[in-house]
């Protein structure tokens, strides 16, 4: 009886908190009435997947849901991001909760029934359009977030600021955009940010678990182009000319020194990678001129800069050496910084998550040398970043697709633990300040 009790003073909306202590019950029981609607708001999103800077209509889908609470909307913030802000009954900080909305120029190879048949043109090349990083159930997520703590205004202390962001995967070329230009835009002001959350799926985590990690959690990452101009002759006769397809070549293989011979790999990892290159277009051609671009991942600020001076040194000094010349532009459209946690703020918040997923399910890793770009609001205010598990239970995650990948799938079933989790940080955040704990 007690438990039918309960039930309907949540549904009712008319649960006091005082009456229980607990607003964890109420919010898991949200959760669960409101999955079925989030997971629908997924398989929508991901249908219908939109590159950055471009996220028209799932930006629409948004802002409509936030002004359906009653929330204040901010729309175009940053080219095309939506900030949904909902006010309190009872004083108190504001806290930002940020989700991602873009995609990837990645041509989907799932067989799920709401895959992605989008096609674009990105940098010359036509493309399919996925969400290959689960930013589609980071949106879905959020907007669940949004619906439940707007149904506990009269209970919520402080403000909540609802940011979805577009280009995390970074702007196009000759194009501003990220948390960069929503910080620009002042997404962190009027009423000012006291502290950020975030998550993100991962596909080799299993459903139900959350990871976390202190201090640098993310590596920072820059992408770079080099230019190997040499001159064009028959393929037949080599030495009439210089074969920058030759040079690239020498230079791929010495960048791949640097890390091997001038990082110190016990203190921090480093990447130094090449993506993709282009030069030519027939087989008794050697052409003028090859391009390439790669990324640099770092995890300090002096291995950045040592990286960096590597990277343009090494070019330079091997197609001179060849005849030819090399022009390396680093950075060459982004840079995103190191991706840091609060230290002071991730150890009070962690009992939260614990709670949220059970202490075992709440694991320290290693720092990683992916990137995030919501590495430029933690670089504003203090800020927790996390992952949930989107692995199915019992899948061994050495068979499971990556990120950023034409088959990458996310266990839907992960989604309640994104949602408890940061509901939960809203109340507990509040909590622990009220009693001086953080």
């Amino acid at each position: 009886m007690k438990k039918i009790v309960f039930a309907l003073l949540v549904l009712s909306g008319h649960f006091v908190f005082g009456q229980t202590g607990d607003y964890r019950k109420i919010i898991r029981l949200k959760a669960d009435e409101i999955e079925k609607k989030v997971i629908a708001w997924r398989e929508d999103i991901h249908q219908n997947p939109e590159l950055g800077n471009r996220e028209v209509r799932t930006a629409a889908l948004v802002a409509q849901h936030l002004r359906s609470l009653g929330m204040e909307v901010r729309t175009n913030v940053a080219v095309t991001g939506v900030v949904g802000i909902l006010r309190g009954d009872k004083p108190g900080p504001v806290i930002g909760i940020r989700a991602d909305m873009d995609a990837l120029p990645i041509t989907e190879l799932t067989a799920v029934p709401f895959a992605s048949k989008v096609r674009t043109t990105y940098n010359g090349d036509e493309t399919g359009v996925m969400h290959a990083c689960g930013h589609d159930a980071h949106t879905a997520i959020l907007m669940g977030v949004a619906e439940i703590l707007a149904g506990m205004k009269k209970d919520l202390k402080g403000t909540v600021k609802f940011i979805f962001q577009p280009a995390e995967e970074s702007p196009p070329k000759g194009e501003k955009g990220g948390a960069a230009l929503m910080i620009e835009e002042g997404v962190l002001d009027n009423p000012k940010v006291d502290v950020m959350f975030a998550l993100h799926m991962n596909a080799l985590v299993e459903a139900g678990k959350i990871t976390y990690r202190p201090g640098g959690f993310f590596a920072a990452a820059v992408d770079f182009r080099i230019t190997v101009k040499g001159k064009g002759t028959h393929g037949a006769e080599p030495w009439a000319g210089v074969d920058p397809i030759v040079v690239s070549a020498e230079i791929i293989n010495n960048l791949q020194t640097i890390v091997s011979r001038n990082v110190n790999v016990t203190e921090n990892p480093a990447v130094v990678s090449i993506g993709s290159i282009h030069g030519g277009n027939r087989f008794n051609i050697i052409p003028e001129q090859v391009e390439m671009i790669g990324t640099v991942r770092t995890l300090s600020n002096a291995d950045e800069a040592m990286v960096y001076d590597r990277v343009k040194l090494l070019a330079e000094k091997t197609a001179e050496g060849a005849g030819a010349v090399a022009t390396v532009e680093l950075p060459y459209t982004a840079h995103h910084p190191v991706m840091v946690n609060d230290e002071k703020l991730t150890a009070a918040m962690l009992p939260s998550l614990q709670r949220t997923a059970g202490v075992e399910n709440v694991i320290q890793v290693p720092a990683e040398t992916g990137a995030e770009d919501f590495a430029e609001f933690a670089q504003k205010v203090p800020s927790l970043y996390f992952y949930i598990g989107g692995l199915p239970k019992g899948k061994d995650k050495k068979t499971a697709a990556p990120h950023h990948t034409a088959e990458f799938f996310i266990d839907e079933s992960g989604f309640k633990t994104g949602i408890n989790a940061l509901c939960n940080l809203v109340f507990d955040y509040n909590e622990y300040r009220d009693n001086k704990i953080y």
